[in-house]
C-alpha cells in the first residue's frame, strides 16, 4: 500500500514540476496557440504541456514494475514504453513544427504494431492484430480530436485512469492498476495548469500519448480477461461517441473531415454561449451519473457486459444527437460555415 501511494504521489509531483517548466519552455520557443475561427480559446496560450505526462510515465512505470516484481513480462513493458516514446515523439515534433499526416500516421501505426505484436505473442492469436491496430490508432487520434477546450481531456484521463485502475485491481493485476492510477495522477497534475482558464495546452505530445495509454491498458485488461474489455469501453463512451459521430457526420456531408474544425459536441456547447467549465461539467456529469454505474454493472455481471455496453453507447449516441440538434437550433445559421 505504501509503495502504491508513493508512486502515485511521485507521479503527481513530477508532473506538476515538469508542466510548470513546459510553460516557460513554450514561451521561449514561441510555441503559442493563437485564437482563430476554428479554435475555442480567446488568448494566445502555450502548448506542449503534455510532455510532463509523457516523461513522468516513462520514469515511473519502469520503477513501479521493478518495485512490484510484477507478473507482466519485461517485453510487454518495454514494448509499451517504446510505443509511448514513439507516439510522444511524433506529437512533440508536431507541436514544434507541423508534421505531415502520413509520417505522423506511420509513427502511430509502428508504435501500436510493436506493442500489439508483443502483447499477442504472450499467448493470443495474431489474427487479433488488425483489430488492435485500428483500435490503437483511432484511440490516439480521437483523444487528439477531443483536446479542444480547457481541462476536458485531462479530466477524462483522470476519470478513465481511475476506472481502469479499479478494474485492474479487482482483477488482481496490481501493476496494471498502478499504471492506470499513475495515468490518472499525471493527468491531475496537468489539469492543475489546464483547468479553465488554461495556462497551457496539452498539445499533440500529450493527447496522442494519453490515447495510446488508454488503448494499451484496456488491451492488457482484455488480454487477462476478455470480458473486461466491455466495462473498459464503457469508461470512454463519451469521447468515443463524440469523436466517432462527429467524424462520420463530416464525412457524410462531404466536408474536409481531416482538417481542423469546431463541430464536436463539446465545441458546440461552448459556441452556443457556454463556458469551457460548463462543457467540462456536462461531460463529468455524464461520466459520474451514467458511465460509472454502467461500468460497475458490466463488471459485476460480466455475462451481460456486452449488452450493457451496447446500451451505454446507444444512450451516449442518443444524448449526442439530442444535444447537437439543440445546439444547432440555438446557433445562428450564418455562423455554421466556420466548421466546414
Amino acid at each position: 500500500m505504501y509503495t502504491t501511494i508513493g508512486w502515485l504521489l511521485a507521479s503527481l509531483l513530477i508532473t506538476l514540476l515538469l508542466v510548470r517548466g513546459a510553460i516557460g519552455y513554450a514561451h521561449r520557443r514561441g510555441m503559442l496557440d493563437q485564437p482563430g475561427q476554428r479554435r475555442s480559446h480567446r488568448l494566445p496560450t502555450p502548448r506542449g504541456g503534455g510532455i510532463g505526462i509523457v516523461v513522468t510515465m516513462l520514469i515511473c512505470l519502469p520503477g513501479a514494475w521493478w518495485s512490484l516484481s510484477a507478473e507482466w513480462p519485461p517485453s510487454v513493458i518495454a514494448a509499451l514504453l517504446g510505443a509511448l516514446l514513439l507516439v510522444a515523439l511524433a506529437g512533440w515534433w508536431d507541436d514544434h513544427r507541423s508534421l505531415p499526416v502520413l509520417p505522423r500516421l506511420a509513427m502511430q501505426l509502428l508504435a501500436v504494431f510493436g506493442f500489439s505484436v508483443v502483447l499477442l505473442a504472450t499467448g493470443l492469436s495474431l489474427w487479433w492484430l488488425p483489430l488492435l491496430l485500428a483500435a490503437g490508432v483511432w484511440s490516439i487520434n480521437l483523444h487528439n480530436f477531443m483536446d479542444g477546450i480547457d481541462g476536458l481531456l485531462a479530466q477524462q484521463a483522470i476519470f478513465v485512469g481511475c476506472g481502469l485502475a479499479w478494474l485492474a485491481w479487482a482483477a488482481a493485476q496490481p501493476l496494471l492498476a498502478m499504471a492506470a492510477g499513475m495515468l490518472a495522477a499525471t493527468a491531475l497534475g496537468f489539469w492543475c495548469y489546464n483547468r479553465p482558464p488554461a495556462r497551457i495546452f496539452m498539445g499533440d505530445v500529450g493527447s496522442g500519448s494519453i490515447g495510446l495509454l488508454i488503448f494499451a491498458f484496456s488491451a492488457m485488461l482484455w488480454w487477462f480477461e476478455h470480458a473486461l474489455l466491455w466495462p473498459a469501453l464503457i469508461l470512454s463512451s463519451a469521447f468515443v461517441v463524440d469523436a466517432s459521430l462527429t467524424l462520420l457526420t463530416r464525412m457524410w456531408r462531404g466536408r474536409r473531415w481531416y482538417t481542423a474544425h469546431r463541430e464536436h459536441l463539446y465545441q458546440w456547447l461552448v459556441r452556443r454561449g457556454g463556458t469551457h467549465a460548463g462543457a467540462d461539467t456536462a461531460y463529468l456529469a455524464w461520466n459520474l451519473l451514467v458511465v460509472a454505474p454502467l461500468t460497475w454493472l458490466a463488471w459485476s455481471h460480466l455475462r451481460l457486459a456486452l449488452p450493457i455496453t451496447m446500451i451505454a453507447y446507444l444512450a451516449a449516441s442518443a444524448t449526442w444527437l439530442t444535444l447537437k440538434r439543440r445546439c444547432l437550433r440555438r446557433h445562428p445559421h450564418k455562423d455554421r460555415h466556420v466548421a466546414a
